[in-house]
C-alpha cells in the first residue's frame, strides 16, 4: 500500500495522507548564522525599519525634504502655543542677526587697533567698539536663552497634544483593525519612536534654524566687507561640507549596524533574565549552553565594535585633511590678498573669523540636517498612523442599544478574518432570549469565540445581520452596544489597579463604585476570599510593579474576572472559558452560582467551554463546526442524536472512568 492511500476513521472522516517518515537529526547544530555576518538571519523590527534612513539618502534627498519637513513641526508647535512658536521664531532672528552685527563690530574693533598712531591710543579708539561688541553678544545670549525658554514651553506641548491624539484614535479603532499584525507593528512604531522623536525634532529644527541663519548672516558679512571673500567662503566651506556629509553618514551606518547587532545578542541576554524561563533554564541545566552562545556572540560584537570605530577614526582622520586642505587654500588665497592690497589687514583679520563661523555653522548643519531627515520619518509615521486610525473608528449613531434586551437573533452571519480565506462564521442563524442560558461548544477553530465576539459587537457582521428586539445593531452606537455586554475571558486583562477597580472596569470606571453591587459581584464570584486575604483588601494594589503591591495567581486573576463581569450587570453576559485556570471547587462555585444559582430573567448567559460537563445544565447548546452550527438542543436531546456532541461528551466522560467501566449513560453506542 502507498504512502497516499487513505482510509476512512471510526468516525466518518478521512485523514490527510501520511507524510514521509522523519529522517534521523544531525548530530550538531550551528546556534546561528555560520556566515561572517552575524545579523543576516535578523528580521527587521517595527523599531528599526528608518535606521539608517540618512545614510542611503542623497544631498538632494535631504535638502529637498527639510522644508517640508521644518514647515510641518512649524504647524504643529503652532497649534500647540502660538505664543511661544512666534518667541522662537523672532528671537531666532535676532540671535541670528546679533551674530552678523556682532562680526560687523567686531571687524571694526581691528580696524582701530591696525590703525596708525600711538597703541594707547588706538586701544583707546577702539573700546567703543568693543562695548558695541559686548552688547551684541549679551543681546545674542539673551535671544538665545528665550528662545530656550519658548522651546521649552511648546516641545512639552506639542508631545502631549499628540501622545493624547495618538491614544485616543489608536482605542477606538476597531477589534479587527486591532487583530491585525501590520497594523500592530504600525502602531508600536509610532508609540515607541514617533512620540519619542517628536519630542526631540522641535530642538533638532530650531538647531538647523540656528545653522542656517547663521551661515546666511556670515555670508551677508563677508559680502558687506568685500564681495570677492564669498568665493572664497565657498572654496572654505564645500570640502569641510563634504567631510561632514560622510562623517555624518558612516555615523549612521555604524549605528544601524550597531543596533543589528544588539538585537542578536539579547535573543540570549533575554533567555537568560527571562522570569518564565528562569525554571526550565535552571531544571535543564542549560545555563553554560546559553552562557556559551552569548560569550561566543559578545567577542564577535566585540571585534565588530573595534572595526566601526577604527572606520569612523579614519573617516574623521579623511574628512579633517580635507577640510584642512580647503581652509589653507583660502586663507592663501585670503594672503595673496592681502600682499597686493586688495584687502585692508582689518578686513583680512574680519574674513578668518567669519570663515570660522561659517565652516562651524555648516558642519552643525549638515549634521542637524541628516538627524532631522531620520527623526522626522519616525514623526511621519505617528502622523500617518494618527490619520489611518480616524477612518477605522467604530461606528458612532445616535442610536443606542437598549439597557435590556428580550431576543438578540443572528441570521445568516457570515464573518472572515482579514488575511484568511476560510470564513469563521459561515452563515449562522441562532436566537437567544431572555432569562436563557446558553452554551457555545466544539473544536478550536470552529467559530464559537468569533460568534461570542460579533454578540458582543466587537465585530461588525460582514453578511447576515444581528439583531437587538428586531433592530438590527448596525443601526446603533457601536460603544452603547459594547456597554450592554459584560465579557469575561479566558485570559482575562490583569489590571494594574487596585483590587475595586478590576472590579469596576466593567462600567468604565476606575474610581467609582457601587459598594454593594461590588460586594455581591465578588461572593457570586467567590472572589471576596481573594480580596479578604489581600493587605488592604479593595485598595490592595495587585502588581509587583508598585511598592506593596500585590501578585494574584492565575485562579485569583480567573475569579476576579468573574466578578468584573458580574458587576456589569450587563443585558447580555458573556463567559468564554471563565474557569480554565481554576481549581475544581473554585470552578464548581462559579458554575453554581453564575449558572445556577443566579437566573435572571432580564439576561441572557452565554457559556463558551471545552469542559462539556459545566454546559449540561444549560437551557440550549449550539455545536459548532468549521463556522456553522451543526446541531443544536439541551444535553438530553443532543446525547440522543449520537452526533457531535454525544462523541466528544463519551470521550470526555470516558476520560474519568476506571478502563473496563461500563459506557457513559445516555450515549449512543
Amino acid at each position: 500500500m502507498s504512502d497516499d492511500t487513505r482510509t476512512e476513521a471510526a468516525d466518518g472522516t478521512v485523514p490527510p495522507p501520511r507524510n514521509a517518515p522523519l529522517p534521523l537529526p544531525p548530530r550538531a547544530v550551528p546556534s546561528g548564522s555560520p556566515g561572517e555576518d552575524i545579523t543576516e538571519e535578523m528580521e527587521e523590527t517595527y523599531w528599526s525599519v528608518h535606521d539608517g534612513a540618512s545614510a542611503e539618502a542623497t544631498v538632494r534627498q535631504v535638502l529637498v525634504r527639510l522644508p517640508r519637513i521644518a514647515r510641518r513641526i512649524g504647524r504643529l508647535a503652532w497649534r500647540a502655543d502660538r505664543r511661544a512658536t512666534a518667541t522662537v521664531v523672532v528671537c531666532q532672528l535676532g540671535s541670528a542677526a546679533m551674530t552678523a552685527f556682532g562680526l560687523i563690530a567686531g571687524v571694526a574693533v581691528l580696524r582701530e587697533l591696525f590703525a596708525q598712531g600711538p597703541t594707547p591710543d588706538r586701544v583707546r579708539a577702539a573700546v567703543p567698539q568693543v562695548l558695541l561688541v559686548v552688547g551684541f553678544l549679551a543681546a545674542r545670549a539673551l535671544a538665545e536663552a528665550a528662545v530656550a525658554v519658548a522651546q521649552a514651553r511648546v516641545t512639552p506641548k506639542i508631545r502631549t497634544a499628540l501622545e493624547s491624539e495618538f491614544f485616543r484614535l489608536t482605542a477606538h479603532v476597531r477589534l479587527e483593525v486591532v487583530e491585525d499584525a501590520d497594523w500592530h507593528d504600525e502602531v508600536y512604531r509610532a508609540n515607541d519612536r514617533g512620540l519619542f522623536y517628536a519630542r526631540q525634532i522641535v530642538a533638532q529644527v530650531v538647531s538647523l534654524a540656528s545653522a542656517l541663519l547663521s551661515l546666511t548672516g556670515t555670508i551677508g558679512v563677508l559680502g558687506v566687507l568685500h564681495p570677492a571673500l564669498l568665493p572664497l567662503l565657498l572654496l572654505s566651506v564645500l570640502p569641510v561640507g563634504m567631510a561632514a556629509v560622510h562623517s555624518a553618514r558612516a555615523r549612521f551606518h555604524s549605528f544601524k549596524r550597531w543596533n543589528a547587532l544588539q538585537r542578536r545578542v539579547r535573543v540570549f541576554s533575554w533567555l537568560l533574565l527571562d522570569q518564565d524561563a528562569a525554571a526550565e533554564l535552571r531544571s535543564d541545566t542549560a545555563q553554560g549552553a546559553l552562557l556559551d552562545e552569548h560569550r561566543r556572540l559578545i567577542t564577535r560584537i566585540a571585534e565588530e565594535d573595534t572595526r566601526l570605530g577604527v572606520r569612523a577614526a579614519l573617516l574623521n582622520l579623511a574628512g579633517r585633511g580635507v577640510g584642512g586642505l580647503g581652509t589653507g587654500i583660502t586663507y592663501g588665497a585670503l594672503g595673496a590678498m592681502l600682499i597686493a592690497g586688495w584687502l585692508p589687514l582689518a578686513v583680512g583679520a574680519g574674513a578668518v573669523l567669519a570663515i570660522q563661523v561659517g565652516q562651524t555653522s555648516l558642519t552643525r548643519l549638515v549634521e542637524v540636517a541628516h538627524l532631522l531627515y531620520e527623526h522626522a520619518m519616525w514623526v511621519d509615521d505617528l502622523l500617518a498612523v494618527q490619520e489611518r486610525c480616524r477612518g477605522l473608528q467604530q461606528r458612532t449613531s445616535d442610536v443606542h442599544a437598549p439597557e435590556r434586551v428580550r431576543t438578540i437573533s443572528l441570521e445568516q452571519v457570515s464573518f472572515t478574518y482579514a488575511g484568511r480565506e476560510a470564513p469563521a462564521l459561515n452563515g449562522v442563524s441562532l436566537t437567544l432570549s431572555a432569562g436563557e442560558t446558553v452554551a457555545f461548544v466544539g473544536l478550536n477553530g470552529s467559530g464559537k469565540s468569533t460568534c461570542a465576539k460579533v454578540l458582543a459587537g466587537l465585530h461588525d457582521v460582514q453578511r447576515g445581520r444581528m439583531c437587538w428586539d428586531g433592530v438590527d445593531v448596525r443601526t446603533m452606537d457601536a460603544r452603547s452596544l459594547q456597554q450592554r455586554v459584560a465579557c469575561v475571558l479566558q485570559d482575562p486583562v490583569r489590571f494594574p489597579f487596585s483590587a475595586l477597580s478590576n472590579v469596576t472596569v466593567s462600567t468604565g470606571s476606575l474610581t467609582e463604585a457601587d459598594p454593594g453591587r461590588a460586594l455581591a459581584a465578588v461572593r457570586a464570584a467567590g472572589a471576596d476570599r481573594v480580596v479578604e486575604a489581600l493587605p488592604g483588601q479593595w485598595e490592595a494594589l495587585l502588581s509587583k510593579r508598585f511598592r506593596g503591591g500585590q501578585e494574584l495567581s492565575g485562579g485569583q486573576w480567573a475569579k476576579i474576572a468573574v466578578a468584573r463581569g458580574l458587576y456589569k450587570n450587563a443585558a447580555l453576559l458573556l463567559l468564554d472559558e471563565p474557569t480554565a485556570s481554576m481549581d475544581p471547587p473554585s470552578e464548581h462555585a462559579v458554575y453554581e452560582a453564575v449558572l445556577r444559582g443566579r437566573s435572571r430573567e432580564d439576561q441572557i448567559t452565554v457559556l463558551i467551554s471545552h469542559r462539556l460537563a459545566s454546559v449540561v445544565d444549560c437551557d440550549r447548546i449550539y455545536v459548532f463546526d468549521a463556522g456553522r452550527i451543526v446541531e443544536s438542543g439541551s444535553h438530553d436531546h443532543l446525547m440522543g442524536l449520537g452526533g457531535a456532541y454525544a462523541r466528544m461528551f463519551t470521550l470526555q466522560a470516558g476520560g474519568y472512568q476506571p478502563r473496563g467501566a461500563a459506557p457513559v449513560e445516555g450515549t449512543a453506542s
